[in-house]
């Protein structure tokens, strides 16, 4: 059985996620292009978006070169990204490309227990709702206001029914369905009008769309997520997706996996993936937040070791906070504060900086005022704020 340090695992998952010095450092032989900025939310198995500042800012600083506009034009001009909901029924860009996968494997996955917690629709009505919004979604961009015309008018009274809590409101009962429909493939996010939020069909993307067999969907996922996190356990694995561990422990056992420790610690990588640097990890990167290496890569106390396991997790979880990431762990946390044009970046390191830590930590505050279109100022000192401030 392969033998691997933590140190050989932390390199390789720096270089897959483009955030080894090599990749900083890399200059592109060509302008970057949305073609290469799908390429790397691939290879990252996807970016989280809820806060879209953030996700453009954690694909800018994987792509040489980029800017947010670029991560803009990907999404919805090239359309090589698409928004929808990804791991964890959490708001992700993704790579057009892989939507058929992710849809085949979302399907497949158990029932999220969120969605079996409280029941407004019945099947057969879940069914009509689902393609009401299929067929209203299917040229056009529309407002949760414009959809719910739409599917009363395709279904019947009782799907505007205000009847679901969310946020000291209520949201009318068809709204019940649109996890399974985002996670079904009948919908995903279309560009904002202002701050309005709407919907439309992922055949807007891809106009041959069709989901992906579930068996091999989940097989082709399984294989992404080891490329990007891997080794890892079927636990983690299940975290990530927020399913039940003993149905990651079945999946994984059903697949062509392979075996390895990592000091001692029983892991799986796939079968034709077991190549590994001896380099150590290296490298400043300031992660913004919820940014997918922070999230997806364990365990835990490797990545948030001593102090920063109390300073940036938010009871044991990640991405609550930005995180200053020094040889492949976390050694510091961040916060940004942007007035027009001007960034003002105040770092929080949690160890002792050295003149080549400094400067490195000076170059990537720099990229962070590019990437967010913007002029970026450093400061030194204590975070003030909360998780997800």
């Amino acid at each position: 059985m392969t033998e691997l340090s933590w140190d050989q695992v932390s390199a390789r998952r720096l270089a897959r996620h483009r955030l080894s010095p090599s990749a900083a450092d890399a200059a592109p032989d060509a302008a970057p292009d949305a073609g290469r900025v799908a390429d790397v939310v691939s290879s990252m198995c996807g970016a989280h978006a809820q806060v879209a500042s953030a996700a453009e800012l954690s694909i800018g600083l994987r792509v040489p070169g980029a800017t947010r506009a670029l991560v803009r034009r990907a999404l919805w001009t090239d359309r090589t990204l698409v928004k929808t909901r990804g791991p964890r029924g959490t708001v992700h860009l993704l790579a057009a490309a892989d939507l058929p996968m992710w849809v085949g494997a979302l399907t497949a996955l158990p029932a999220p227990s969120w969605e079996r917690s409280v029941v407004l629709l019945t099947p057969r009505q879940t069914e009509q709702v689902l393609a009401a919004i299929g067929d209203a979604v299917a040229e056009v961009d529309l407002t949760t206001a414009e959809l719910t015309e739409e599917i009363v008018a395709r279904t019947g009274p009782w799907a505007g029914d205000l009847v679901m809590e969310a946020f000291q409101d209520m949201w009318p009962r068809w709204v019940a369905a649109m996890p399974a429909a985002t996670r079904s493939g009948v919908v995903c996010f279309g560009p904002n009008r202002g701050r309005v939020t709407t919907y439309t069909s992922p055949t807007r993307w891809l106009s041959t769309f069709a989901p992906m067999p579930g068996r091999a969907a989940l097989a082709a996922l399984v294989a992404s997520y080891l490329y990007a996190y891997g080794p890892a356990t079927p636990a983690q694995f299940a975290r990530w997706l927020a399913v039940p561990s003993e149905w990651g422990t079945w999946l994984f056992g059903s697949l062509d996996l392979t075996e390895v420790t990592v000091e001692g610690t029983r892991a799986w990588v796939a079968a034709d993936d077991t190549d590994f640097p001896d380099d150590r990890p290296s490298g400043m990167r300031l992660l913004p937040y919820f940014d997918a290496y922070a999230v997806g890569c364990h365990p835990r106390e490797r990545l948030f070791p001593g102090v920063a396991a109390h300073r940036a997790l938010a009871g044991g979880q990640a991405g609550n906070y930005p995180v200053v990431l020094i040889d492949g762990v976390v050694a510091g946390v961040w916060h940004q504060r942007r007035s027009g044009r001007s960034i003002r970046v105040t770092v929080e390191p949690l160890r002792e900086l050295d003149a080549a830590h400094q400067r490195a930590l000076g170059e990537e505050v720099e990229r962070v005022g590019e990437i967010l279109e913007g002029k970026a100022s450093l400061t030194i000192g204590t975070i003030s704020v909360g998780p997800h401030a």
